[in-house]
């Protein structure tokens, strides 16, 4: 004898076969609606048998025997991601922040230079050198002195504003570092989501839910992350993950809480160029203003010893050691012009030797500045051109992987939707055998 089978079993069946394929639509609806949503990772229905219903056949106890399969069901909502692709992003975008933040800052203090242009420090230096070359034509002339006098302190003043400029960019990068890792800034911000956001994937993991687009926005949060330092994570296998951030001493994220602020020395990202940038003793805008003050240190000595030889006399221009460039001035009048060593009515020896200078020390100081901000400033815009188009490559690797293809989706729709039409078909098929065995048994000639 056989072991007994329901008369609805095969209802049963289909009704679990129609209850996938709706899920699995349903899923695929997500999906669509998500296709330009930023960060999100498509998911699709896991299927999976259920347990088949065991069948005991022959007369006798050791007779054979077999298992007639009871549908499907969906199992999971698997997100699909692929992480070794968010490693390789993520340290593509820590560099991609920090090149393109040192190529910005870089290219302000070009830009503060005007350089090659009318207005800018070489142009007035030029004029300054003429100026002094006019006087030693005229030495006599006091409108001559006063127009020297006029240009020297617009070069003077250009030279100020440069070094202000620099300091001012100086000090906004040493702000927005203070505001990104500040106790409500974007470091701080992004901790506290991630700490929120394991507490809920714990929750839902532990539950046995898929929390797909939970993890979706803590992988988001991860990734802007990386453009600010290094970051790295710590599976804990139950949904939560510690995370790394930057050189900092402790994990930013683990799972006693957030641990912010730390001291970053060398994080990478935006905020090791920030920090690299503004270091009062090593950083490159100091070294900048460095370079600048030697400069115009070269230009007032050069031009002082001229005109006050022995230091006995009035300096042309006058400066506080330290911070030459932002204190440079000129320190004479137009009577106080000193145009010869001898005093005597159209003499010139000392304002010939000061023309002379164009083209000397004070020059070759200033265009190897230019030179070095012009390099640097290429050569970050160059490395930040490469970052971008790396991260850009291993993202378009990562969207073919997790990003939504509408294209996909719509052959699975149609997959999905034939799948559950064939259901509803075997359904329909059981009803009407079920009508014949319930409402025509014992009925003859129907």
């Amino acid at each position: 004898m056989s072991s007994p089978v329901s008369t609805f079993f095969g209802l049963q069946t289909t009704l679990r076969g129609l209850l996938a394929q709706q899920r699995a639509v349903d899923v695929t609806s997500h999906n669509v609606a998500n296709a330009n949503t930023e960060g999100y990772s498509r998911q699709e229905a896991v299927f999976e048998p259920t347990a088949a219903f065991d069948i005991r056949t022959g007369a006798l106890i050791g007779g054979g025997g077999g298992q007639l399969g009871s549908g499907v069901d969906v199992a999971t909502y698997r997100r699909i991601r692929d992480g070794f692709l968010d490693l390789q992003y993520r340290a593509q975008a820590m560099g991609l922040g920090e090149w393109q933040t040192t190529a910005g800052t870089v290219g302000q203090v070009e830009a503060g230079l005007n350089e090659p242009g009318d207005d800018g420090i070489n142009a007035q230096l030029g004029k300054f050198w003429s100026a002094w070359g006019d006087v030693a034509n005229a030495p006599e002339s006091v409108a001559t002195r006063q127009a020297l006098v006029s240009q020297a302190g617009v070069l003077a003043s250009q030279i100020n504003d440069v070094d202000a400029q620099v300091s001012t960019i100086s000090t906004q990068a040493t702000q927005e570092y203070t505001s990104l890792t500040g106790s409500t800034g974007t470091v701080q911000q992004a901790a506290t989501e991630i700490n929120q956001l394991n507490g809920a994937i714990k929750q839902a993991v532990d539950g046995g839910a898929s929390p797909n687009d939970l993890m979706d926005r803590r992988d988001q949060l991860l990734d802007q992350l990386s453009q600010l330092a290094q970051v790295s994570t710590v599976d804990n296998g139950d949904g939560t993950i510690d995370v790394h951030f930057g050189d900092a001493a402790n994990p930013l994220v683990d799972s006693t809480g957030v641990h912010w602020p730390q001291t970053l020395t060398a994080p990478g990202g935006k905020l090791g160029a920030l920090l690299q940038l503004t270091n009062p003793a090593t950083g490159t805008l100091q070294g900048y203003r460095t370079t600048l003050n030697a400069f115009a240190k070269q230009l007032a000595d050069s031009v002082n010893a001229l005109h006050n030889p022995g230091g006995t006399g009035t300096n042309f221009f006058s400066y506080t050691v330290g911070s030459e460039a932002a204190t440079l001035a000129v320190n004479v009048t137009a009577t106080g012009v000193v145009t010869s060593t001898t005093g005597n009515p159209g003499a010139n020896d000392v304002a010939l030797a000061i023309a002379a200078l164009r083209g000397g020390a004070a020059d070759t100081a200033y265009q190897a500045l230019v030179s070095q901000i012009g390099s640097e400033v290429n050569d970050a815009q160059r490395q930040s051109d490469s970052a971008q188009a790396l991260a850009s490559a291993v993202d378009d690797r990562r969207q073919s992987t997790s990003g939504v293809s509408m294209d996909e989706e719509m052959t699975n729709l149609v997959r999905f939707q034939r799948a559950y039409q064939a259901s509803a078909r075997a359904m329909s098929s059981m009803d009407e055998m079920l009508d014949v065995l319930i409402n025509r048994t014992g009925r003859v000639g129907l």
